[in-house]
């Protein structure tokens, strides 16, 4: 995997945890310090799930310091995103189905489903077992279809 794709990769994930373009950024630099200061030379395979714990920490430390910015963030994701007017509805209750939900099952869906990260490597950052990322997945798609009726998809 190229360098520039882990770091899209690690700047949307501490994007979700801040809503801050600016912090995001910035997160997502130190996670790379730390990561070519501490293992230049780790396994490819071990990489992305270090790269993740990294960032993971570093948003932490962040959340620790100023809980406000969840509620800020999510008013700024809208604002930066311009969709189809078609799209804007759908987005927005789907958006809406998944801030319903507790923020490790909001943290797994981006892993899996905007990352792409295998149940494995979502398990290493969330730090379950990838049966539990299995379960927590299959509960959490569950849920979006009752959200949206049966004859939607999701």
């Amino acid at each position: 995997m190229e360098l520039e794709e882990l770091y899209d990769r690690i700047y949307r994930y501490c994007y979700f945890h801040t809503g801050r373009k600016e912090l995001a950024e910035d997160l997502t630099q130190e996670t790379f310090l730390r990561f070519f200061h501490r293992n230049p030379s780790l396994h490819p395979e071990k990489q992305l799930a270090y790269l993740y714990t990294i960032a993971k920490n570093l948003c932490i430390d962040v959340y620790r310091k100023k809980e406000e910015l969840q509620m800020e963030g999510v008013e700024n994701k809208v604002k930066e995103h311009v969709w189809p007017l078609e799209q804007t509805e759908i987005r927005l209750d789907l958006k809406q189905a998944i801030l319903q939900m507790d923020r490790q099952t909001q943290e797994l869906l981006l892993l899996r489903y905007v990352d792409g990260l295998s149940p494995g490597e979502v398990g290493k950052v969330l730090e379950l077992s990838r049966f539990a990322v299995y379960r927590r997945e299959k509960e959490a798609l569950r849920r979006l279809r009752e959200y949206f009726g049966d004859g939607n998809e999701v």
